[in-house]
Formats: structure tokens, sequence, C-alpha cells
């Protein structure tokens, strides 16, 4: 038998394991933060290749049927557009728009953002409805609702794990969202610096690049290893960046901060105004809108990926591509159906980068297209580094890094003098009530 002098030294090694099992075992908050974050990035990756599959899907359909039946579109998008706003009123006003508004607008209160803006609730209608949507060619994407939907997903993953959810949680959970939407990882974490944290915490960084890398890989084994708009080999002269970058830049900075600027406009009681009380009337009107010229053009429907790859591997699209695509996605975000801007705007871009082109046709299509799509994309959303990661990740266009930069650099001043205020920013406010609501 040991004596108790003996036994004083186990009893205390004893009470010492008990304690660090307690703090760093599998019951332990950190080992419960840790799968809240691994397994709620798993699932974030497979859900956003399982929204990818179901929106390509309601593309398609809705492609399928243009070609047999060209006229339904005038029936059909008006009608699709008034019942999906309709819905979207009655069941989910959360899922309404973009879907990145709302989770920068949930950064107020994470706590309760699983009550509306991060629901269970709301992620699930915002993939119906956007799949709805394209169902009936409006120009919407699905990258911006993957963005709330993966916020959603990490948020319920803390939650089942009883982690405190808290702002980087949104953050991260989002940020994978459009690491696996485009299949660009680098895109993710920019976007997630520069859109969704404004003061930047270092203490987040781990947390989203975890977030980003685990969805990424999901999304990479799933999906392939695939380039979202095809390899670029293409680069400029120096001579050719300094004419044709500030040029890119100036045109699309100017009218992508007028797209914002209409947009927020709509937001603010434009909608409202144009209206007359009657949204789900206006809904139709705007689907409408969207269908005539679907229809004139024939290339304006969905999310004009097929659209924008073309015009990038130089097939010969109208000029007017671009301004039709413009004023087709405004209408869509006219009638407030869910549905990201991403995909649209990358592809009204393109339009502008064509045009733009013929001015030099000398230049190389692919290069100058990814100038004008970059500068329109910053002058819309505000995020040049964002906008140059995505356009470089989603092209493979590593020779053209520095013609991107200036180009974006440039587009970002240009729209700062039409319109001060960051489109996603603004459009969250009217979801902060929410946030903070029962």
């Amino acid at each position: 038998m040991t004596s108790p002098s003996e036994q004083a030294p186990i009893r205390h090694h004893a009470r010492r394991g008990k304690i660090l099992l307690r703090r760093h075992g599998p019951t332990s908050h950190s080992w419960r933060r840790r799968t809240a974050i691994f397994g709620g990035a798993v699932a974030v990756g497979l859900v956003a290749i399982l929204f990818a599959r179901i929106a390509d899907m309601a593309s398609e359909l809705f492609a399928g049927t243009v070609m047999r039946i060209w006229w339904l579109p005038l029936l059909l998008t008006p009608a699709g557009f008034a019942a999906i706003a309709w819905l979207t009123a009655r069941l989910a006003p959360a899922a309404g728009g973009s879907g990145i508004p709302q989770i920068i607008a949930a950064k107020a209160d994470p706590e309760r953002a699983t009550g509306a803006l991060a629901s269970a609730r709301t992620a699930i209608l915002k993939v119906i409805l956007t799949a709805g949507a394209l169902t009936c060619g409006a120009s919407v994407g699905r990258e911006g609702p993957t963005v709330q939907v993966g916020a959603t997903v990490m948020a319920y993953a803390h939650r089942l794990m009883r982690v405190p959810v808290r702002a980087s949680v949104l953050v991260a959970g989002a940020a994978a969202g459009v690491a696996a939407a485009f299949n660009t990882p680098l895109a993710g974490v920019a976007f997630a610096i520069e859109e969704l944290a404004a003061a930047y915490e270092q203490r987040m960084t781990l947390l989203v690049m975890t977030a980003v890398l685990i969805a990424g890989m999901i999304s990479l084994g799933l999906a392939g290893d695939y380039v979202y708009f095809g390899v670029v080999g293409q680069t400029l002269s120096l001579r050719s960046t300094l004419v044709v970058a500030p040029l890119s830049g100036i045109a699309g900075g100017i009218t992508g901060a007028l797209f914002s600027r209409a947009t927020l406009w709509l937001s603010r009681g434009g909608t409202r105004m144009l209206s007359r009380g009657r949204p789900i009337l206006f809904a139709a009107a705007c689907g409408l809108i969207v269908a005539g010229v679907g229809i004139a053009s024939g290339l304006t429907w969905g999310t004009g990926y097929s659209a924008a790859r073309g015009i990038i591997a130089g097939d010969n699209a109208p000029l007017w591509f671009g301004p039709a695509k413009f004023v087709a996605t405004l209408a869509t975000a006219a009638a407030g159906l869910p549905g990201g801007i991403f995909a649209p705007t990358l592809a009204t871009g393109a339009g502008l980068g064509n045009g733009i082109h013929a001015l030099f046709p000398a230049e190389p299509t692919g290069a100058i297209v990814l100038l004008g799509m970059v500068a329109y994309f910053t002058g819309v959303v505000r995020a040049p580094l964002t906008s140059v990661i995505i356009i470089s990740e989603t092209t493979g266009s590593r020779g053209l890094m520095m013609p991107l930069l200036a180009t974006a650099l440039i587009a970002e001043v240009a729209a700062s003098t039409i319109s001060r205020e960051r489109l996603y920013h603004g459009l969250s406010q009217r979801f902060l009530p929410a946030s903070h609501g029962d």
C-alpha cells in the first residue's frame, strides 16, 4: 500500500489531468469550436456544389424552353417575376436580393442572426427562389446567395456544437461560400477582408482561411479543377496597358457606379415610387422588360455566363450586349427577386470590354475583355482587390495581373466620383432592423 505522502502527488496529477481534459479534451470549448469550423466548412462546400447544380439545371431548363418556344418568356417571365416577388414578401423577406447585404447587416448582432437573416428557413427559400428566378430567365447569379447560405450553414454548425456565433463566424461562412461558388480560394479571403470585414481583425484570419481552404477543397474534389471562365493566356504590352487600362477603368468605373447608384435608389424608395403601391404588378412589368430584352438579344438570360465566356474566347458578340445585360440586371434587381449580381455583373463587364476591344481590334480580345470586366465589377461593388483576384482566378490570367490591378484602381477612383457609397453596405441598411428585431 502507498503511504499518504506517496498518494498526494498521484491525486495532484489526477486533478491536473482532469483539468487539462476539461480544457482541451473532446468536450472542451476549443474542441467544439474547431469541430464547428471544420464541419461547417465541409457543409458549406457541399451545399455550394449542390446549389450550383440546381442553378445550372434551372438555367438549362429555361434555355431549352426558349429554344422550343421563343415567345413563351413574354408570358412566363412576367408571371414568374410576380409569383417569386409575392412568395418572397410573404414567406422570406430576408431572402430578397443578393444575400451579401443581409450578412453585412447580420454582423451587427450575430447571436440573433439565425432568427431571420441567417435562418435555415431563409437559406432554404433563398436556394429555391433563386432557382425559380433562373427558371424564368431572370438576370441573377447564385454567388451572392451562396454567401448568405454559407454564412447560415456556418452559424448553424456553431449552434449545433454549442459555440457562440460571432461576426467572424458569419464572415468565415460567407468567404467559404465565395471560394466554393467560383472555385477561387484567394478571392474568398480577399472578399472577407475587403467587403465583409470593414474593420478587419487579425484574430479572424485563421478562421476565415481555414473555412475557405476546406470549402475550396470540397468544391475541387467534387466539381474538379476547373477555371470558371476558361484559361486566358494573353498579355498586354506596357504601351497598350498605358492606353487601354485608363480607358477601361474610367468607362467601367463610371458605368458600374451608375448601376450601383440606381440600385441603391430603387432600394430606398425608388421601387415604391415606381410601383405606386402595387409591387407584384411592378415585378411583372420588370419581368416583361427582361423578357423583351432577352428575346431581342437572345443572350441576356440568366447569369450571362455562357455569353461572357464566349466573348472572352473571341466570339463575335454584338456591341449592344453590355447595355442590354445592364438593363436586364437592373430590371431584375428592381423586382426584388432573390438572386445575386456577381455573375450578371461580370457578364455586363464582358460586354463593356467587347465594346472597348472594337476600338483596339489589334489587341488580344480576351485581355481587353478582362480589363472591361474588372473595371465594371469594381465600379459596381467597389472592391478592387476582390475584383482583380476573382478575374485572375476565374480565367487563370496571371500574366495580366498588373494591367488588371491598374484598371481596377482607376475604376475605383472613377466610381467614387459618381457614387461614394458602396453598394452592399448601402443595401444592408434596410436589413439592420431585422437583425436587431425579435
